[in-house]
C-alpha cells in the first residue's frame, strides 16, 4: 500500500543501520590505501581497521588480537572445518544452520562442542557446563567449546575472556552495522589454520584485502551498543516485550509463548498458533505494515517445520505455526500495541475459520 506507515519488528534478522555506523562507513570511503601498504595512506586505512579491531574486542571481552575480521558468521563458522579437522564436531539440534552444517563425527580426541549461547528463533539463552573433561551440554561433551553469539552480543553482557570459549562467531549487521562484516573470536595461543590463505591478512587468520568502510562501521556499531549495554536500553525493551505478550495472550487461549519461563534475549518472543501457518500470519502483518517473521532468517522462507522447535517437543503442526516478534531501542510501545491490534484480529479471523 502506498505510503503505508511501516513498523520493523525483525531485529533478529537484522537490525537497522546505526546513525554511527552509516557515518564511519561514508567517512572510510574516502581512504586511499591499502592496509598492507606502508606508507602514509596505508597507514590510514590500517588505522581504521585497528581502531574497529579494538571497538570489537571492549564489546565482546576480548583482546584485540584475538578478533579476527571475516564476512560474517557464517564464514567464521567455516573454521570448524578447519580446526581438528579430523574430531567430532558435537552441535545441538537447536544450534543455527550456519554452527549445524558443521556437525560430524570424528575422533574425540580434540573433539568440539558447537553450540549457540542465544538461540536466532525462541531467544532462549543457554551456556554449557563447564567440567573436568571439559565442556558438556545436554547429552553432548566436548574438550573445546565454539559459541555463536550473533543474536547475544550487544543484548546482553557477555564476555570471551570469562566464557571459557575457545572461539565463538558474530556478525555485524545483528548489531546494526552493515551486512557483509562479522568476526571470529579466537582464544590467544590456539593454533588454527586460517579461513583462507593468501597474502597473510588479519595475522594469518583470514587472507584478503580488508573490506575498510565495512569493517569501521562494525567498529562504530559496536561502540555503540556497548553503550547501549551500559545505559540499560535493552531493559526497556524486555517491558515492551512483556506487554506485547500480555496483550497478545488476552484472548487468545490456543496461543503458546515459547520459553516464556527460561532465561532469553529481552527483545524476543516466539509464539505458536496451532494450525495458523507462520508464512500466513508473516504475509498478513506485512499487508498491515509490520515486519515480523516466522523463525530464523535462514530457515523461515522455505516451506519446512523449524528443526528447533522440533528438537524442543513441538509437533509438525506446531512447529510450522511459530511467529517471531524480535525488537530494538527504536522500537515503541505505540508500535508494539498497534502490532498486538492488528495481530489479534487476524487471530479472532483464523479461529473463526477454524470453528
Amino acid at each position: 500500500m502506498i505510503g503505508q506507515r511501516r513498523t520493523y519488528l525483525d531485529w533478529n534478522a537484522t537490525a537497522p543501520l546505526r546513525p554511527e555506523a552509516r557515518e564511519a562507513m561514508v567517512g572510510a570511503l574516502d581512504i586511499l590505501g591499502n592496509p598492507s601498504s606502508v606508507h602514509r595512506e596505508g597507514r590510514a586505512a590500517k588505522g581504521v581497521v585497528e581502531e574497529a579491531r579494538r571497538d570489537v574486542a571492549a564489546l565482546v571481552g576480548a583482546k584485540p588480537e584475538e578478533v579476527v575480521f571475516t564476512s560474517g558468521a557464517t564464514e567464521a563458522a567455516g573454521i570448524l572445518a578447519r580446526w581438528a579437522p579430523l574430531a567430532a564436531v558435537h552441535v545441538p539440534a537447536t544450534a543455527h544452520d550456519a554452527v549445524w552444517a558443521h556437525r560430524r563425527d570424528g575422533s574425540v580426541d580434540g573433539a568440539i562442542l558447537a553450540m549457540g549461547l542465544a538461540n536466532s528463533e525462541t531467544g532462549i539463552l543457554t551456556e554449557p557446563e563447564k567440567t573436568e573433561s571439559g565442556w558438556r551440554f545436554e547429552d553432548l561433551s566436548a574438550p573445546h567449546l565454539c559459541l555463536d553469539v550473533t543474536q547475544a552480543v550487544g543484548r546482553v553482557p557477555w564476555s570471551f575472556s570469562w566464557s571459557g570459549a575457545d572461539l565463538a562467531l558474530l556478525s555485524g549487521h545483528k548489531l546494526g552495522g552493515p551486512k557483509g562484516v562479522g568476526a571470529l573470536l579466537v582464544r590467544a595461543g590456539l593454533d588454527l589454520s586460517p579461513l583462507q590463505s593468501g597474502g597473510g591478512q588479519e595475522l594469518g587468520r583470514r587472507s584478503g584485502t580488508e573490506n575498510i568502510p565495512g569493517i569501521a562501521g562494525f567498529g562504530a556499531a559496536a561502540r555503540a551498543a556497548a553503550h547501549d549495554l551500559e545505559a540499560g536500553v535493552w531493559a526497556r525493551v524486555e517491558k515492551l516485550r512483556n506487554i506485547l505478550e500480555i496483550t497478545l495472550a488476552d484472548g487468545a487461549e490456543t496461543t503458546i509463548f515459547v520459553g516464556k519461563d527460561a532465561r532469553r534475549l529481552p527483545n524476543t518472543s516466539l509464539f505458536v498458533t496451532p494450525g495458523w501457518k507462520g508464512e500466513t500470519q508473516v504475509m498478513q502483518m506485512d499487508l498491515q505494515g509490520f515486519a515480523v517473521s516466522s523463525g530464523s532468517a535462514c530457515s523461515s522462507g522455505k516451506v519446512k517445520s523449524s528443526r528447533v522447535l522440533g528438537a524442543m517437543g513441538l509437533d509438525a503442526r506446531a512447529a510450522g505455526s511459530a511467529l517471531r516478534v524480535s525488537m530494538g531501542p527504536d522500537t515503541t510501545e505505540d508500535e508494539v500495541l498497534a502490532f498486538a491490534e492488528a495481530w489479534r484480529a487476524q487471530e479472532q479471523k483464523f479461529r473463526q475459520r477454524a470453528a
